[in-house]
Order: C-alpha cells, then sequence, then structure tokens
C-alpha cells in the first residue's frame, strides 16, 4: 500500500513513472534504483502521454516549416518508433509471424522467439504501419492533435488488460521477468489511461476507447487460442493494434 507521508508518496510515483518510462521507451531519463515487480502499470498511460505528446510536438513543428500533412504523420510515426526503440514494432512482427505462421502451439512460441522475421511480420508490420500513417495524416489535415496524443495514452492499455488477465504463455521472457498485476492494479491503469485520454480529447475518447476494447478483447481470444495466453511480443502487438483501433475511431468522428 502506499504510504501516508506526502514526500514518501510523491518520491514513490515518480519512480514509479521512471521505471514505467524506462521500460517502455528510450528517453534518457535516469534509472530508478529498483523498478517494482509487478511493474507499477499504472504509468503506462503516462508514457504514452509523453511519449504521444513528444511525437506530436515533433510533428506540429514540422508542419510549421511547411510540412505536408502526410510528411509531419511520418515524422510522427518515426519518432514514436525512435522513442520506443521499435519495442512493439518488433512484437507486432513476430506475432503476425508466431500466430500464423506455426501450426501447433510450441512451433509459434518458437516461430515467435526467433529473432528473424518472416513473410507475415513483414506484411503485418508494413499494414499496421501504413494504416496508422493514413489516419495520423488524416487527423493532422484536421487538426486533431488531440486525438493523436490520447491514441497514444489508450495503446497502453491493452497491454495492462493482457498481463494481467491472461497467463503466460511461455514462462519466461520479458512478458515474464516483469510480473504479473493484480486486478486492481490493471483496472487503476485503465481508469488513469481514460482520464488522461478524454483530458486531451474530450467525448471522443470514448468511442476511442471502446475500439481498443475490441481489438483488446480480439486479440486476447487469439492468443490464448494460439498458444495459450501472452508473450512479450503480444503486448507489443497489442500497443500497435490498440493505436491503430484508437485513431481508426477517431477518424470515424471528424
Amino acid at each position: 500500500m502506499y504510504q501516508s507521508d506526502p514526500e514518501t508518496l510523491a518520491a514513490r510515483l515518480w519512480t514509479e513513472a521512471r521505471a514505467g518510462l524506462s521500460l517502455l521507451s528510450r528517453l534518457p531519463l535516469p534509472a530508478p534504483t529498483r523498478f517494482p515487480n509487478p511493474p507499477a502499470v499504472w504509468a503506462w498511460p503516462v508514457a504514452g502521454l509523453v511519449l504521444g505528446g513528444l511525437a506530436s510536438l515533433g510533428a506540429a513543428l514540422g508542419g510549421w516549416f511547411g510540412l505536408p500533412a502526410s510528411l509531419a504523420a511520418a515524422v510522427f510515426l518515426g519518432l514514436g518508433t525512435l522513442m520506443t526503440g521499435a519495442l512493439h514494432e518488433d512484437g507486432l512482427a513476430d506475432s503476425c509471424d508466431g500466430l500464423w505462421g506455426g501450426w501447433t502451439r510450441e512451433r509459434r512460441l518458437e516461430i515467435m522467439k526467433d529473432s528473424h522475421i518472416g513473410s507475415y511480420g513483414v506484411m503485418g508490420l508494413v499494414l499496421v504501419t501504413l494504416a496508422r500513417w493514413s489516419a495520423v495524416t488524416a487527423l493532422i489535415s484536421t487538426g486533431a492533435w488531440g486525438a493523436m496524443i490520447a491514441a497514444a495514452i489508450l495503446s497502453r492499455a491493452p497491454m495492462v488488460a493482457l498481463i494481467s488477465f491472461l497467463p503466460n504463455a511461455r514462462g519466461s521472457g520479458l512478458s515474464q521477468s516483469v510480473g504479473r498485476p493484480d486486478a486492481t492494479a490493471a483496472l487503476l491503469a485503465m481508469l488513469v489511461a481514460f482520464v488522461l485520454a478524454l483530458g486531451v480529447a474530450g467525448g471522443q475518447a470514448l468511442i476511442m476507447a471502446l475500439w481498443v476494447a475490441a481489438m483488446t478483447l480480439a486479440l486476447a481470444v487469439l492468443a490464448r487460442r494460439k498458444i495459450g495466453g501472452q508473450t512479450g511480443d503480444i503486448l507489443g502487438a497489442s500497443q500497435q493494434l490498440g493505436e491503430l483501433a484508437a485513431l481508426a475511431a477517431a477518424c470515424t468522428l471528424l
């Protein structure tokens, strides 16, 4: 439980926020002295706020210098990839290869662990990135910056849901090593994600959150059926697909 001393509480929250950013990004932050185990997943949507905000700022600066919306969208996606070290993109590619390239649970997990990328991984990465770029271009064209940041925030919620409510399929790897949050921590993180998204995007955040929830449920069912649970790659894929779902939902509201 959190201690009642305000200074102690503030220090703990700052440590957990830094731990979340250190886990989900490559931002040059001072590493915390310890990483909470299980992870403080409430900070994952906060990491999305920081990363989405910085990527949106870069895209806005590109537009200020005269870049068209299509190139500003590429700046947004490029900065996001650089700041995370392509962590989530790698998970998406491995998940596509594994879930669709193997005939048995064991073979699928083996493929997902392989560092090489196959046809399914290439096509999945290309199609999802193209769809995200198209959506971001449309949002930039209408000045919907809040929706872009909200998508970055909400896209961290699927990772929380899957790591909390699905068993680890492999029993090892990054997903296993960071620990498994309980249901209370997961629900708190989802509430934080929704409140932050509501703050930056207004009422459209509700529709975006519903689309993200539907995507998360579909991926959870697929992962449970194909490999028996979640892995770090599945979590990464859920971020990419969650962001796409949120961006697509925002585009329907333009």
